[in-house]
């Protein structure tokens, strides 16, 4: 049975596609990291796109925050160029944000993977 998307979800995924191709190529800001983006969240009346994305390497809050000033102040600029790029009546308005559910994730595994190795020291002091 095949999965059904929804035409949002379809549109955030198009979206996504063409904002990673379209960022690196036209946004020529020093200011500006690698981007990645992590997802599209577009609303149900196709008027809105939350654009969801992480900074590469290990970036203080402040350049986290530069980052998306930059992309901010560019989203009119980028909307215009997948209207360019899309087939689509109306291309929704972007609203940027920081996914730290990658940061969040590397953190847990970190914590985890020295609980394990705390485990294992233990378990080796006792069998002493």
């Amino acid at each position: 049975m095949a999965k059904q998307y929804s035409r949002t979800q379809r549109i955030g995924d198009q979206i996504q596609r063409e904002l990673a191709i379209l960022i690196p190529q036209e946004i020529k800001d020093p200011r500006l990291g690698l981007i990645t983006i992590t997802g599209v969240d577009v609303s149900r009346d196709i008027g809105h796109a939350k654009v969801f994305i992480t900074v590469m390497g290990d970036n203080p809050p402040e350049v986290i925050k530069e980052n998306l000033k930059v992309l901010k102040d560019t989203a009119g600029y980028l909307r215009m160029l997948l209207g360019n790029a899309m087939k689509l009546r109306s291309v929704p308005s972007l609203h940027f944000h920081y996914d730290e559910s990658i940061t969040r994730g590397a953190h847990l595994s970190a914590l985890i993977e020295q609980a394990v190795s705390e485990d294992q020291r233990n378990t080796e002091s006792d069998g002493e």
